[in-house]
C-alpha cells in the first residue's frame, strides 16, 4: 500500500513540477518581454499582476518536489548528535506536525478561493478571473501534504539492520 502511495506522490510531484516550469517560463518570457517593450515606450499592462500569479504558482508546484528530494533547508545541528531511534521519532512527529500544517494551509488557502469565487472578485488591472489561481496554489500544498503523509508513514518501515 505504501509503495502505491509512494508512487502517486511522485506522480502528482513530477506533474506539478512540469506545470511549474512552464509557469517559470511564461513569466520569464512575460517579464523579460515587458522590460524590452518599455525601451519602445511600450509595456505590456498588468505584467505585475500576471507575473504574482505565475510566481505563485511555481511557488506551490514546487512544494511537494522539493519535499519529495528533501532539498529545502534542514538545519540538524543539534539532532546530528542524537541516536537513530530517536532522530525516527523526531522524524515522525515532525512529519505528521507539517502535514497537519500544510493541511490546515490547505483548507484555508481552498476557502479563501471559494470565497473570492462567489464574490466574483477580480483582479485588479487586467480584470481577469483569479480564483483559479488561488485554487491551484491550494493544489500545491495538497500535495505537498500528501507527500508528507507518505514520509510520516515511510518512518515507519523498517531498514535494513534494523532490529525490532
Amino acid at each position: 500500500m505504501l509503495l502505491l502511495l509512494e508512487k502517486i506522490s511522485k506522480y502528482l510531484n513530477r506533474l506539478l513540477i512540469v506545470l511549474g516550469g512552464a509557469a517559470l517560463l511564461c513569466l520569464t518570457f512575460l517579464a523579460t518581454g515587458n522590460v524590452l517593450s518599455r525601451i519602445f515606450h511600450a509595456p505590456f499592462r498588468g505584467t505585475y499582476e500576471v507575473v504574482a500569479f505565475l510566481g505563485a504558482l511555481v511557488t506551490a508546484f514546487a512544494l511537494g518536489f522539493t519535499q519529495e528530494k528533501k532539498d529545502h533547508i534542514v538545519v540538524d545541528i543539534l539532532t546530528d548528535k542524537f541516536p537513530p531511534p530517536v532522530k525516527k521519532a523526531l522524524d515522525r512527529f515532525n512529519y505528521f506536525i507539517t502535514a497537519v500544517l500544510f493541511a490546515v494551509i490547505t483548507w484555508q488557502v481552498y476557502r479563501w478561493g471559494q470565497k473570492i469565487r462567489e464574490a466574483g472578485e477580480l483582479s485588479e488591472t487586467l480584470q481577469i478571473v483569479f480564483y483559479p489561481f488561488i485554487f491551484c496554489v491550494a493544489l500545491g500544498f495538497a500535495v505537498q501534504t500528501f507527500t508528507l503523509v507518505v514520509d510520516f508513514l515511510k518512518t515507519f518501515q523498517r531498514n535494513e539492520g534494523e532490529h525490532q
